[in-house]
């Protein structure tokens, strides 16, 4: 029976361990997609502020 229980206990700790992993996973998916969708609103503004400049002269 001890045995079983000690199973029991290392697979509870496993389990939990995955949660945590996943959490920080889910987090760093959130964080870079934050980075990315920042990033592509700067290349959005820099190419409109190009256009104005450089299409006015044709």
């Amino acid at each position: 029976m001890k045995e079983f229980l000690k199973y029991k206990f290392m697979n509870e700790k496993f389990t939990s361990n995955n949660f945590e992993n996943d959490e920080l996973t889910l987090n760093t998916k959130e964080s870079d997609y934050k980075k990315l969708v920042t990033r592509l609103r700067e290349i959005s503004s820099t190419i409109a502020l190009l256009e104005k400049r450089y299409l006015d002269k044709f």
